[in-house]
């Protein structure tokens, strides 16, 4: 039997002046727990009940875990301690076998497709990012086989223009890996301008 396809939403729990910290700066705390709420509801909504894969939420703290603020189909987890590159890693050498990803729950642009492509890519790489255009990435995907990087997601200058080239440095020279399409992180102003605009141009489409 073909081990199972995993999916790992990584979530902030949702209370005012824990989420998108640098979006807040620009709309203010209460706006921007409404975008990420928002935002996460509706990929959740998404992606959850895909059979294509299984769909895990890792959230922090973990506390959060034990009353989770969404039902469906999904495994609820809390990420642990550490920084993020500890989390993610943590992701990868804990869970059942078969392809893992990882995306978050702030980037409204990801649809089904795209996951599944990533998935896909993993048939022929052993690493899929999906690079972000502030030079982060979205989405983060491993075979998992024959083993894992000794060394992952260790020096990455989170939260940088870094972050993906860090990421990529840090693993083995002869790892293959596959790029998928670059989509927006809604993390500051302007790009919460822009989403604006393009949930403004599907309203009056």
């Amino acid at each position: 039997m073909r081990p199972a396809r995993h999916l790992v939403v990584f979530l902030r729990q949702l209370r005012l002046g824990r989420v998108k910290s640098r979006l807040a700066a620009g709309i203010g705390a209460l706006a921007a727990l409404r975008f990420y709420r928002l935002a996460t509801a509706k990929l959740l909504r998404r992606v959850a009940r895909d059979r294509r894969w299984r769909c895990h939420v890792w959230i922090t703290p973990d506390r959060a875990a034990r009353r989770p603020p969404w039902r469906g189909p999904v495994r609820w987890r809390g990420q642990g301690g550490g920084d993020l590159g500890r989390r993610m890693a943590r992701v990868f050498r804990t869970l059942p076998p078969g392809p893992a990803i990882i995306i978050g729950s702030d980037i409204p642009a990801i649809r089904p497709a795209h996951i599944a492509a990533a998935f896909r890519a993993l048939g022929d790489h052993q690493a899929v990012f999906g690079p972000a255009a502030d030079g982060g990435y979205w989405l983060v995907g491993l075979r998992r086989r024959p083993r894992l990087p000794h060394r992952l997601f260790e020096r990455v200058r989170w939260s940088s223009e870094h972050a993906l080239a860090d990421t990529r440095a840090g693993l083995p020279k002869d790892m293959s890996v596959a790029l998928l399409e670059t989509l927006e992180d809604v993390d500051d102003i302007s790009a919460y301008a822009r989403w604006r605009k393009t949930v403004s141009r599907g309203r009056r489409a």
